[in-house]
C-alpha cells in the first residue's frame, strides 16, 4: 500500500521572482507582486484610485522636500518572501537614490496603499507583510469611504501593528517620523 502524498505549494523567494523578470517570463510592466512567496495579480487601477494617487503624489513630494524620497509603485525588498510595490513609500534619503539596491524595511519612513477594490487585502495581508520586517508606519487610504487607516508600532514577531487607528474625513494626519509631512482629508479628496 502506498502512502498518500498531498501536493505542496512552492513559495517563490525574492531571488526566484527577480529571475522571472530577467528571463522575460514576467514582463517589466506586469502588475504582479510577490507577497509571502505567492505571485499576486493586482487589480486594475480605477479612476478613484488614480485621482487620489495623483493628488497624494503632488502633496507628498511638496511636503517631504529633501527630507524623504517619494517612491511611487516601486518594489520594496522584504526578504525572503515578499516584494510588494506600495502605491507610495517615503524613504530615507540616500545619495544614490537607491541605485545600488532596492529599499528594505529599514529605509521606509512610511508605506501607503490606496485602496479602492483591495481594502481587505491591504488592511490584512499587506499590513502583515509590512509589520513583519518592521516597517514603522503604514497607511491605507480607503478611496470610496474617505477614510484613512493608520498602522504604527510594528510587532514584527506577531506580524501585526500594535496601533491601528481609522480616521474619517475631515481629518489632518502627519507622518510620525516626518511631522512636517501633514495631510488634510480635503486635500486628498476634492
Amino acid at each position: 500500500m502506498s502512502a498518500i502524498v498531498e501536493p505542496t505549494r512552492h513559495k517563490l523567494s525574492i531571488d526566484e521572482y527577480e529571475r522571472l523578470f530577467t528571463a522575460g517570463v514576467l514582463p517589466e510592466d506586469s502588475r504582479v507582486e510577490l507577497i509571502e512567496g505567492d505571485l499576486i495579480d493586482m487589480p486594475p487601477v480605477g479612476t478613484g484610485h488614480a485621482s487620489v494617487s495623483i493628488r497624494l503624489n503632488r502633496l507628498l513630494v511638496r511636503r517631504a522636500g529633501d527630507d524623504a524620497i517619494v517612491s511611487v509603485a516601486n518594489p520594496l525588498r522584504l526578504p525572503p518572501w515578499s516584494m510588494p510595490q506600495a502605491d507610495f513609500l517615503l524613504l530615507e534619503p540616500r545619495p544614490d537614490d537607491y541605485a545600488s539596491a532596492l529599499p528594505d524595511a529599514g529605509s521606509v519612513l512610511l508605506a501607503v496603499e490606496v485602496a479602492d477594490s483591495s481594502l481587505r487585502y491591504d488592511r490584512v495581508t499587506k499590513a502583515r507583510v509590512y509589520a513583519s520586517p518592521g516597517v514603522h508606519e503604514y497607511w491605507v487610504i480607503e478611496v470610496g469611504a474617505r477614510r484613512l487607516h493608520r498602522h504604527r508600532d510594528p510587532l514584527a514577531s506577531e506580524g501585526r501593528y500594535a496601533s491601528v487607528e481609522s480616521f474619517d474625513a475631515p481629518f489632518t494626519i502627519s507622518v510620525a517620523e516626518l511631522p512636517q509631512v501633514s495631510l488634510a482629508s480635503d486635500e486628498i479628496w476634492l
